[in-house]
């Protein structure tokens, strides 16, 4: 027998928490490069097109499966049927969505140890610690298992607290921190010579490009991608979320958040990226290709810091400082997921399942350092490209074709009473049930 899930306190709460959860190094980092990569203007058009038509519709029904019965995602999804073959795939489902989610914790901690690398660098140049600044700038295997650990440890302190003391509160602190650091960092770059021509380039769409079927399987990956669908986190969220709320109108605040940080990242990167240029950094190939576009956040801006004379090492610290903040909202949850599907399923205590869900994650990381020229890019492809998109199609199938239309609505009448007259409970469940997986499988065909 489960025990039932903890809750939101408030749904700025849960709206602050979920938009945490979607907001990370991706979405700082990925947005903008990819802008970049994929016609500036052109890109940012057909990605919000894309959050609009994919995202967002697939984001409500994620939120929607948790709260129907307020529990894990493994349970919720055994509960959208009672015949036994759709009981026994839904908790076969949740148990890969969670198994995948883990599988990015253990390269995305990996990662962000490296944030965290960068952004003591600086800080350790200012204090006269160049041996230990030029440590933590070289790629070595003690480096990154160190700073592995010690992010893993900033995420357990978070998750270990629990929802509301814990994942409420940070998320409350970091996100507003977040967006501040972003918009000071974007208005003192668009100061710098060059920048105004990455903001012509980000803002200014090429109609020309819009057609690009590349551009446009590019942008639908990276709005699905940005929402963290498909690896059990926003139907964990959604269990947490009160029977007095508005699913839709929840979601469209999540939606509309991730994508304000977005769509700032890019007034901050793009225009970085044009300032490194006009201090003689090389951005563009010959052939107008990026760059080292996958690596950019540790090779071209730390140029650019430093043509930036006195004041670089600061702007270099709060650049990586606003990465970092990012990096963790992202990260309690990809704990939190797990944990709660650990303590409610096995009946442990949060304590222990917090330790016991980080200690495997944090062999799994260990494992990839071992072994990085092999398994690095492989577990990123594996769980972000392939199977993040099938599991997201799997949860909308199991919510549309599966569970009664009945049980649907009803729970998403339990926020807004009259929702069955309205033109989203005409539109949404049809969609959802067949456009959406059409788009997926695009995505998943392309990818």
């Amino acid at each position: 027998m489960t025990t039932r899930s903890p809750a939101f306190a408030s749904r700025l709460g849960f709206i602050l928490a979920a938009a945490g959860s979607a907001v990370g190094v991706g979405n700082i980092w990925g947005f903008p490069t990819q802008a970049a990569s994929n016609g500036g203007g052109a890109f940012l058009l057909v990605y919000l097109i894309m959050i609009a038509l994919l995202a967002y519709p697939m984001l409500v029904a994620e939120i929607t499966i948790g709260r129907i019965r307020r529990q894990n995602p493994i349970e919720a999804l055994r509960n959208m049927s009672e015949r036994p073959f759709w009981r026994g795939f839904g908790l076969l489902s949740g148990i890969v969505g969670l198994v995948v989610l883990s599988l990015i914790l253990s390269f995305y901690a990996i990662v962000s140890g490296w944030l965290i690398a960068y952004m003591l660098a600086p800080l350790m140049e200012l204090l006269g610690l160049a041996s230990t600044a030029e440590w933590l700038l070289t790629f070595s295997l003690e480096r990154n298992l160190i700073t592995m650990l010690f992010f893993m440890l900033l995420t357990i302190y978070v998750v270990r607290s629990g929802v509301n003391d814990g994942i409420e509160r940070w998320s409350r602190r970091l996100m507003p921190l977040l967006f501040v650091l972003l918009i000071a960092m974007a208005a003192y770059i668009l100061t710098l010579d060059g920048a105004i021509d990455g903001l012509k380039m980000y803002l200014v769409p090429d109609f020309s490009a819009i057609s690009d079927p590349n551009l446009i399987v590019r942008a639908m990956g990276q709005a699905f991608f940005s929402l963290s669908l498909g690896v059990c986190v926003m139907m964990t969220y959604g269990a947490y979320l009160s029977e007095k709320e508005n699913i839709p109108k929840t979601a469209a605040w999540v939606a509309g958040i991730d994508t304000s940080v977005a769509f700032l990242a890019g007034l901050l990167i793009l225009p970085a990226m044009f300032v490194a240029q006009n201090n003689g950094v090389a951005i563009y190939a010959d052939d107008g290709s990026l760059l080292s576009a996958d690596t950019l956040v540790f090779t071209v801006l730390p140029a650019m810091f430093d043509t930036l004379g006195s004041v670089g090492p600061f702007v270099a610290i709060g650049f990586f400082l606003l990465m970092v903040i990012a990096a963790i909202t992202s990260s309690i949850s990809m704990l939190e997921a797990p944990v709660n599907a650990l303590r409610e399923e096995t009946a442990c205590n949060r304590h222990s399942g917090v330790w016991l869900v980080a200690f495997v994650v944090t062999i799994l990381s260990t494992i990839i350092i071992y072994h990085f020229e092999t398994l690095f890019s492989f577990v990123i492809t594996l769980s972000t490209v392939y199977m993040q998109p099938i599991m997201a199609l799997i949860f909308g199938v199991m919510l549309t074709w599966v569970l009664r239309q009945h049980r649907l609505l009803k729970a998403l009448q339990q926020g807004s009473p009259q929702i069955s007259q309205s033109l989203f409970w005409k539109i949404w469940p049809w969609y959802v049930k067949f456009i959406c997986p059409v788009l997926i499988l695009l995505v998943i065909w392309r990818g």
